[in-house]
């Protein structure tokens, strides 16, 4: 649960601020000074979309994973 709340936040931060979040991970990658292409940050909100859907779409299955018709079943 934790994850996906991270994830989500994540996700969200890179929709709406992808040169911020590539250019951090970029500064802990690399030494030098590094020029990063325009369709990296195409890439993180493709990417920042991918964990939005993933995160909120994973809430509604049960804890375990398990599908809300399967968990009632006993």
């Amino acid at each position: 649960m934790i994850l996906r709340k991270l994830l989500l936040v994540l996700g969200v931060l890179e929709l709406l601020r992808p040169k911020r979040v590539v250019d951090f991970w970029m500064d802990l990658a690399t030494t030098g000074d590094v020029e990063t292409r325009r369709w990296v940050y195409t890439a993180a909100r493709l990417e920042g979309i991918f964990l939005i859907l993933w995160a909120l779409t994973r809430g509604r299955c049960g804890s375990d994973g398990e599908s809300a018709d399967e968990s009632d079943v006993e």
